[in-house]
C-alpha cells in the first residue's frame, strides 16, 4: 500500500494545479490566496494532547491551559499517568477533558505506526480514544502525517467556503460535500488548504467597510 503525502510546498503547488484542471472554479481562489501553508506539526502524543486541551475553547483559553500544563511538567504519558485528577483540574482541565486525557494515555498509540497505516486505520485508531472525533483524527492526518487526500468535511469553515465556492445556495451538509467533492480526489487535501484559505479571505473582505 502506497503512503500519498504533501511534503512541500512545490508538491502542494503541483496538487493545487491538478485540482483546477477538475474543478476550475478554484483558480480564482487560488489567484486570491497563492500557495497556502502546509502547516505541518510534528504529531505524537503532544499533538492530540493539545488537541484534546483546545477542544471547545478561544485560542487564548487553550493556550493558557496548554502553557500551564508544560510549566507544571503534564505533558508526557509517564508524568499524566502519575499525576490525580485534582491536578489535571488544577492546570485548567475539566473534569471531561481529564476522563479524555486518561483515555489517550491509556491507548498507548504507536505513533510511528500511524505513519504507514492507510488515512482509515488512523482514524480508526485515533477515534477510538475517548474524545477524540474524526474532525481531529483529519486534523492529525493533514498536518501531522501530511496525508495528501483529507478533505475534512465537518469543519465548518471548510463548508462554508465550499458553499461560496461551489455557489450553492445553503451550506452542505458533511454528507453532501462529501459526495460534491470526490472528484478532487486525490487531491482533496489541496482542497482542504484552499478552502480554509479561501473561508479566511471572505471573512477579511466582509469585515472591510464598503
Amino acid at each position: 500500500m502506497s503512503i500519498n503525502t504533501l511534503d512541500t510546498s512545490a508538491e502542494l503547488t503541483t496538487h493545487i494545479q491538478a485540482l483546477i484542471e477538475i474543478e476550475p472554479r478554484f483558480a480564482p481562489v487560488y489567484e486570491q490566496v497563492g500557495v497556502p501553508s502546509l502547516r505541518r506539526n510534528e504529531g505524537g502524543f503532544a499533538a492530540l494532547l493539545r488537541a484534546i486541551v483546545g477542544q471547545q475553547l478561544s485560542v487564548a483559553a487553550a493556550s493558557s491551559i496548554w502553557q500551564r500544563l508544560v510549566d507544571a511538567d503534564l505533558v508526557t504519558p509517564k508524568a499524566l499517568m502519575q499525576a490525580d485528577d485534582e491536578r489535571l483540574r488544577a492546570q485548567g482541565l475539566s473534569r471531561q477533558k481529564t476522563r479524555y486525557v486518561r483515555s489517550l494515555v491509556e491507548h498507548d498509540i504507536d505513533y510511528q505506526a500511524l505513519k504507514t497505516m492507510s488515512d482509515s486505520e488512523v482514524i480508526d485508531t485515533l477515534t477510538a480514544v475517548v474524545g477524540i472525533g474524526r474532525w481531529t483524527a483529519e486534523m492529525y492526518l493533514l498536518f501531522s502525517l501530511g496525508r495528501a487526500d483529507v478533505l475534512a468535511v465537518d469543519d465548518l469553515a471548510i463548508r462554508v467556503a465550499a458553499m461560496a465556492l461551489l455557489e450553492l445556495p445553503d451550506r452542505p451538509t458533511p454528507k453532501q460535500l462529501k459526495i460534491a467533492a470526490q472528484p478532487w480526489s486525490p487531491y482533496l487535501s489541496a482542497a482542504s488548504l484552499l478552502l480554509w484559505a479561501h473561508y479566511g479571505w471572505l471573512r477579511n473582505k466582509e469585515a472591510i467597510p464598503v
